[in-house]
């Protein structure tokens, strides 16, 4: 076959995707459905004219067609490697990590229990051995969701929804690739029956291998990236060659599973790799791989239904019973997991609850496409594979795959109509009548300035006034007839659009490069939680997703333990910095949302709903400063050197945007500009440099600070501060419970608590200590201590602190104001040789 002839018939079909979309949207039908009904229409009609006598003047064009090097090698070596690592990069990894319990049972757990299920119904009911039964379940468990999260976003469903279902699509293929490798392998062999027990043995090296390879791969990638860091498409070519070499690594020279790997690589490049790289290196990188991702995800469908034809060219009548069994089977697989399983983890709170009518949208959703053809594909081409088992393999796959395509695909809008899943609910119906409203009564006062501005006709200004005039009228009376919102409902809706636009504030910040890219991921997965959290709980949903933001998570904590036992310090120190980063840029993002609430939430929600909305902006802020000034405190200065970094980066930003426009007013040429830009290129690079934190913490330097320790020497001062160990704790926290036994002293570096004794409270602060009373008493605590701020506590064991308090009179003054205010009577004997004054 000619160059010229393949060079042109490829050409086509990037028409046909281009005509696809466009075709999709007006037909109002999955995109997928399309490209795989034109893929097969095109592999139909080459067969025919290849085939008839009627003319012979297509065949060069039909046989080009049908000679198209379409193999199974094909899509798994370099449109499957494209698919998996662009959605990966695609992906918000830490609002993942939130839902990672249904992700995996809808992607691990589903797969084995759909190729359990579709192979076992299988075995029943046909003639064919168990193992190759088990094949045809992993090769159709494989689900392609993008029709339903399309679909899902189109209508505004909740985006954590959409996201578990993206998680899941991910994941579902590479671990449906993984159990199709694992039993193609034994059909190769012609093991009959293997049994559950080893087919699931080497399950674990599968993944295991394939996720270190990816692992090891991809930090080797972002470690060249960082080094050509002044060379962009040095940058975008390495990324390119990291999926397939990955892919290839895992497959031939491990044995492991390739698409894992694939996976892996893509997942750490995702985490590590806006840290690492340019904003616009980064953004530049995401935009390749998604025009790549869009080809290849065209291409593989439409090649894939090129083949339909020839796989079912042996169909025959009992056939169609075996597809009827796959399509039972693996729909009643899927319906367990989503009305069985998926409850249950709501049950345990491990998952977010899913309203039935989503699942029976997402259970309907659940398509098969290219991947499962193309796993068909590979089978059908092995010859180490019998011929009965080939034929079967290929015909109840692409039956299965056109049976989705065609009834479930064509039909899913008008399922997702009739659960009323496209309907607002009545309080976002009468929001947006309020919202259109109000944008009017706006739109009008600018269009009035607009006139005066460019001296318009008077008539046909009053023309149009009056058109104007007459929709408002209608805005603002439909809005009056739905004034009916409970202040509960106007809240959460204000908190809602309140989260929204502190997103929005930060995409605006992030492409100014007031915040860096690394902390805009993090930024911006609290502003999804804080969307989600009112979406669900209202104001308690969006406090609980607020005070989330500042704590100290489980990683922070391992961290300090990792630095405390084992004296590991490189984890803590860049989490600690990334905290102080994050802090600053939530500092910066929370001062600018008061104007929001001022002017767009008071007029759409009234004084009393802006009011309540701006006294929980303030306890925000509140917190951050809180917690940023406990850092302060341990670190002293670092929080300067990064606000150093920030306003030089806003010098810059403001420098580079001069440049632009003097350029674009012709005051300078290309080579002036071209210059100036490498030379504020170079500064710009040095100043996204973060500064080192230096992560021993200044227990010395703490220590001075607290009134208590005034009368302490410099040397035992050092040997303090040696002698204490940190403990971070968040808000709610306890720290000390009633009835246990007394080891340690608490002193309070950073935050406050709240001790409760026999039915009284009382709150601790920055300088004051806790703890030494049942020590002193030496009876069990009857006191409990809960944080009600992220704190930092310095502890001394009970015998340090003993010693302590026979040397200084000011804890011993301390001591005996804490037992007067509590009603506590102190052990006479409890210092002999000092005077408790």
């Amino acid at each position: 076959m000619g160059i010229v002839l393949v060079t042109t018939v490829i050409a086509s079909l990037f028409l046909v995707i281009g005509a696809a979309e466009p075709l999709a949207a007006r037909l109002r039908l999955p995109y997928s459905v399309i490209l795989a009904v034109l893929g097969v229409l095109i592999g139909a009609g080459a067969t025919f004219f290849l085939r008839t006598e009627l003319t012979d003047a297509l065949n060069p064009v039909a046989e080009a067609i049908l000679g198209l090097p379409i193999r199974s090698d094909v899509f798994l070596y370099v449109f499957l490697p494209t698919l998996l690592f662009q959605a990966t990069l695609g992906m918000n990894l830490r609002r993942m990590l939130d839902d990672w319990v249904p992700i995996l049972v809808l992607a691990v757990v589903a797969v084995v229990v759909a190729t359990l299920s579709v192979g076992y119904a299988l075995f029943w009911t046909s003639t064919l051995p168990l193992v190759a039964c088990l094949l045809i379940g992993a090769i159709v468990s494989t689900t392609d969701p993008s029709a339903v999260v399309s679909i899902f976003r189109s209508i505004s469903a909740p985006r954590r929804l959409a996201r578990i279902i993206e998680g899941e699509s991910l994941l579902n293929d590479a671990a449906a690739i993984a159990l199709f490798g694992l039993f193609m392998g034994y059909v190769m062999l012609g093991v009959p029956d293997p049994t559950l027990g080893d087919a699931l043995g080497r399950f674990p090296y599968l993944i295991a291998g394939g996720a270190v390879t990816g692992w090891l791969a991809a930090q080797f990638a972002v470690w060249l990236m960082a080094l050509f860091a002044r060379h962009e498409m040095a940058q975008l070519s390495i990324s390119v060659a990291l999926p397939y070499l990955a892919y290839i690594v895992a497959e031939q020279s491990i044995g492991a599973s390739g698409v894992i790997a694939v996976v892996a690589a893509g997942l750490t490049l995702n985490l590590t790799g806006p840290g690492r790289l340019a904003p616009q290196a980064w953004a530049n990188l995401r935009e390749l791989w998604d025009v790549l991702a869009h080809w290849a995800g065209a291409l593989i469908f439409i090649l894939a239904a090129l083949l339909i034809p020839r796989l079912l060219e042996e169909v025959r009548l009992a056939d169609f019973a075996l597809i009827g069994v796959v399509v039972a089977a693996a729909i009643a697989a899927r319906a367990v997991i989503l009305f069985g399983l998926l409850p249950l983890l709501a049950l345990l709170r491990v998952s977010p609850t899913v309203e039935r009518p989503y699942r029976v949208a997402i259970l309907w959703g659940g398509l098969r496409g290219a991947v499962t053809l193309a796993l068909a594909l590979a089978v059908t081409e092995s010859f180490r594979v019998p011929d009965g088992i080939q034929r079967v393999v290929g015909i109840l796959a692409t039956g299965f795959v056109l049976f989705t395509l065609i009834v479930q695909g064509t039909t899913l809008r008008t399922v997702i109509r009739k659960l009323g899943l496209d309907r607002l609910s009545p309080i976002d119906e009468a929001l947006s009548r309020q919202v259109v409203a109000v944008a009017l009564q706006t739109v009008r006062e600018d269009v009035a300035r607009t006139t005066v501005d460019y001296e318009l006709s008077h008539d046909i200004v009053r023309v149009e006034a009056k058109r104007f005039g007459e929709r408002l009228e209608g805005a603002v009376k439909q809005a009056e007839d739905s004034a009916d919102i409970l202040d509960r409902d106007r809240i959460t809706l204000g908190l809602i659009a309140l989260a929204g636009h502190e997103r929005d504030t930060i995409l605006a910040g992030m492409r100014e490069r007031m915040i860096s890219a690394r902390m805009a991921e993090q930024v911006l997965s609290d502003a999804d939680r804080l969307i989600e959290g009112a979406r669900i709980a209202g104001r308690s949903g969006y406090q609980q997703a607020a005070r989330r933001s500042i704590t100290y998570g489980r990683a922070f904590r391992t961290a300090v333990w990792l630095n405390n036992r084992l004296g590991l310090s490189r984890p803590l120190a860049r989490m600690t910095a990334d905290r102080f980063e994050r802090l600053l840029s939530q500092r910066l993002i929370l001062r600018d949302l008061g104007a929001f609430i001022d002017g767009r939430i008071r007029r759409i929600h009234g004084r009393r709903v802006a009011d309540l909305l701006a006294e929980l902006l303030s306890r925000r802020v509140e917190g951050v400063e809180t917690a940023l000034e406990g850092l302060r405190l341990q670190y002293p200065g670092y929080a300067e050197e990064l606000e150093r970094r920030f306003i030089r980066r806003t010098a810059l930003r403001i420098e580079e945007r001069e440049y632009t426009t003097m350029r674009e007013d012709g005051l300078i040429g290309a080579e002036v500009y071209s210059t100036l830009m490498q030379d504020l290129s170079a500064r710009r690079a040095a100043s996204e440099e973060r500064p080192r934190l230096d992560i021993a913490l200044r227990r010395t330097e703490i220590i001075r600070q607290f009134p208590l320790f005034s009368d302490l020497d410099a040397k035992l001062q050092k040997r303090l501060g040696r002698a204490m160990q940190t403990r971070h704790v968040n808000s709610g926290d306890v720290i000390i419970h009633r009835e246990e036994a007394s080891k340690s002293v608490y002193f309070i570096a950073s935050g406050a608590v709240e001790l409760e004794r026999a039915g009284q409270t009382w709150r601790l602060g920055r300088g004051e200590m806790f703890g030494h009373m049942a020590i002193l008493m030496r009876k069990p605590r009857l006191a409990e201590v809960r944080a009600i701020a992220p704190s930092t506590l310095l502890e001394l064991d009970e015998e340090r602190f003993l010693r302590l308090l026979k040397r200084s009179e000011a804890i011993r003054r301390a001591v005996q104001d804490g037992a007067e205010k509590r009603g506590v009577v102190l052990p006479e004997d409890l210092f002999p040789d000092q005077k408790l004054s």
